[in-house]
C-alpha cells in the first residue's frame, strides 16, 4: 500500500486530509500531534512549529457529536429493547458504555477535522 508523500513544512504544503482529521496530526506537515491529552490542541507543531494557538474549534464537533450518536442510539436502543427485551439494567450498562468512547472519538475526529479544514481556508 503506497501513501502519498507528506509535503515539506519547508514549502508550505498540506497534509492529507485524512491524515490530519483521521489521526489527529498537524495539518500542516502531517507528521506532528494534533492533541495533548483528549482534546486539548496543542500549541504548536513538534515538527514543523505550525502555531496552533489560535485554532478553535468552537462548539462543531459537540454538536455532530450530540446529532449523529442521538440518532444512533436511538435507533439502538430501539431495536435492542424491540428485538431482545432486556431488562433495564442492561440498558443502563450497555449505553453509557458505549456512547463514552464513541463521544470522544466522534468529539477529536471532529475537532480534527474541523481544525485541518479552518487551516486550509485561511491559508489560501
Amino acid at each position: 500500500m503506497s501513501l502519498e508523500p507528506t509535503p515539506s513544512a519547508a514549502a508550505g504544503g498540506v497534509a492529507p486530509f485524512w491524515r490530519a482529521a483521521g489521526l489527529g496530526r498537524c495539518p500542516r506537515c502531517g507528521q506532528g500531534r494534533l492533541f495533548a491529552g483528549l482534546l486539548n490542541v496543542v500549541p504548536a507543531c513538534g515538527e514543523c512549529g505550525l502555531d496552533l494557538s489560535a485554532q478553535d474549534s468552537g462548539d462543531g464537533p459537540a454538536v455532530l457529536g450530540i446529532f449523529v450518536l442521538g440518532a444512533l442510539t436511538m435507533i439502538g436502543a430501539f431495536l435492542v429493547e424491540f428485538r431482545l427485551e432486556p431488562p433495564l439494567w442492561v440498558h443502563a450498562l450497555l449505553w453509557p458504555a458505549l456512547l463514552i468512547p464513541a463521544s470522544i472519538l466522534t468529539m477529536r475526529f471532529a475537532k480534527a477535522a474541523l481544525i485541518a479544514l479552518t487551516w486550509r481556508q485561511r491559508r489560501g
